[in-house]
């Protein structure tokens, strides 16, 4: 069943990747160019996985057996989770351009963040143990971190007079997957009965914010921003 999930995760989800950059490529990458640099590693890290996994899954994931999958998994959870940092921190970049106290705000906001993910590795790794014993709680810790900040990008993004609506999306899109990664990796490592249930989870959410990232830039020339409230004439 694991297997099962995990193809259908990866050849499900490297279609809509390239339908991501598809759009991005079309125009939006110029205003995202990290939602374009991410999607660009996702689909790369994808296109790599995809073979390792299937020789994984099939003959090896019983046995113990070091596999090269192992490997790519982890530094490519590792890239994607720095990335997508940098994802978040563009888009607040973005919405505080026009507040007053941008400058302390922008530098307090990314020292912390790395500091956050520094503190968290420190306390996570352990080089005498398998690398997923200590990469499943780290990658848990980071996707709550990158929740907690997508939430601050959607109430800075809420309280702005003039939205973006694609933003809006991008980060409702964020949302859907830090929470989905978030839940699935507690439940990894909450029971061996439930890992399955929490890989699902880790699954659908990533394909479904594909899905919400795709139909957001694909439509990116009818979602302008939203323009300041007219005054009224009327007496």
């Amino acid at each position: 069943m694991r297997f099962v999930i995990t193809i259908i995760g990866y050849t499900v989800g490297l279609p809509l990747e390239l339908l991501v950059i598809a759009a991005l490529v079309r125009g939006p990458y110029r205003q995202f160019p990290a939602v374009f640099a991410y999607s660009l590693a996702d689909f790369f890290s994808t296109v790599i996985e995809l073979p390792l996994a299937i020789d994984y899954f099939r003959n090896y994931a019983s046995t113990g057996v070091h596999h090269p999958f192992v490997f790519w998994y982890w530094l490519d959870e590792v890239v994607l989770q720095f990335l997508v940092f940098i994802v978040v921190l563009s888009l607040i970049w973005q919405a505080t351009s026009e507040a007053r106290s941008r400058r302390p705000l922008r530098l307090g906001l990314i020292l912390g963040s790395l500091l956050v993910a520094g503190i968290s590795f420190l306390i996570q790794y352990d080089p005498h143990v398998l690398t997923g014993l200590w990469m499943t709680p780290w990658a848990s810790e980071m996707s709550f971190a990158s929740a907690i900040l997508d939430l601050f990008l959607w109430a800075l993004l809420i309280a702005k007079r003039q939205k973006d609506p694609r933003v809006l999306m991008l980060s409702g899109g964020l949302g859907i997957m830090f929470a989905g990664e978030a839940t699935g990796e507690a439940l990894r490592n909450m029971s061996r009965s439930v890992v399955l249930a929490g890989g699902i989870l880790m699954v659908f959410t990533h394909l479904a914010f594909l899905y919400v990232w795709w139909q957001t830039l694909r439509a990116h020339r009818s979602f302008p921003a939203s323009p300041l409230p007219a005054p009224r004439t009327d007496p």
